[in-house]
């Protein structure tokens, strides 16, 4: 089984919301935006999208290991 990407946050704003977001297997940058039609197309199965104050937020899915969520 392949591994499946890892995203890892490269910026957030002064409220501390991630803004931007690196594939570290593609090295692909991504803006908060891009990220959630990444996941939303499917492309990132580890990610989900949540509605946080109105704005979209990827957000890493629980697997019980805490060094696996977005930082």
């Amino acid at each position: 089984m392949a591994k499946k990407p890892k995203v890892i946050v490269t910026q957030e704003n002064k409220t501390g919301r991630n803004t931007k977001f690196k594939d570290t297997k593609t090295n692909k940058e991504m803006t908060r935006v891009q990220f959630v039609k990444e996941i939303e197309k499917g492309n990132y199965d580890d990610y989900y999208v949540r509605d946080q104050n109105g704005v979209k937020t990827p957000v890493s899915k629980p697997d019980g290991d805490k060094n696996n969520n977005l930082d």
